[in-house]
C-alpha cells in the first residue's frame, strides 16, 4: 500500500472516528439519567482515543489530519446523533449497530491492505479500534435484544 493511499484511508478514519464521538455525545445527553447515558458517553471516550492515535500516526505519516474531520464530521456527528437519539433507543441503537458495522468492515478492509512497512504499531491500532468497535456493537446488540425480550413480554401479560 502506498503511503499516500494509506493517509487517505486513515483520514477516512479520522472522520469517521470524530463524528462518533459527537454522534455519542449526543445521544448520551438525550437519554440522561439512563444507564444507556453512561454508556453512550464512555463509548464517545472510547471513540475520542481513536481520534487521539490515528492523529498522530497521520502526523507519524507526515501527513495532517483533514480539517474536514475537525470541522464537517463533528457536526454530521451531532446532528446524526440528535436525529436518532430523537426517534428512540431501540432507533438509536439501530442506527448505532449499522454506523459501528459500517466501521468494523472498513477497518477489516484496510487491515488486509496495510503491511508490516509502515510498522507494527499502526496495525495494532488499527486492530485495537476494530475491538472497540465489535464490543460496541455487541452490547447495542445485546440490548436492543433486551427491549425486544422485554416488548415480548408486555404484550403476552
Amino acid at each position: 500500500m502506498e503511503r499516500e493511499d494509506l493517509l487517505f484511508k486513515l483520514n477516512w478514519f479520522y472522520s469517521l472516528e470524530v463524528s462518533q464521538v459527537d454522534l455519542y455525545l449526543a445521544q448520551s445527553k438525550r437519554f440522561k439519567g439512563t444507564y444507556e447515558s453512561i454508556v453512550f458517553a464512555r463509548t464517545a471516550a472510547v471513540e475520542q482515543q481513536h481520534v487521539e492515535k490515528l492523529a498522530v500516526i497521520i502526523r507519524e505519516l507526515g501527513g495532517e489530519p483533514h480539517q474536514i474531520g475537525d470541522v464537517i464530521s463533528p457536526l454530521f456527528g451531532g446532528l446524526l446523533g440528535k436525529t436518532l437519539a430523537f426517534t428512540g433507543l431501540k432507533n438509536t441503537l439501530q442506527g448505532n449497530i449499522t454506523i459501528e458495522n459500517k466501521a468494523m468492515t472498513d477497518y477489516v478492509a484496510l487491515l488486509q491492505r496495510v503491511g508490516a512497512e509502515f510498522g507494527p504499531e499502526l496495525q495494532t491500532i488499527l486492530q485495537h479500534n476494530l475491538v472497540d468497535e465489535d464490543v460496541h456493537t455487541a452490547w447495542f446488540v445485546q440490548r436492543l435484544a433486551d427491549y425486544e425480550l422485554l416488548e415480548l413480554l408486555k404484550r403476552s401479560d
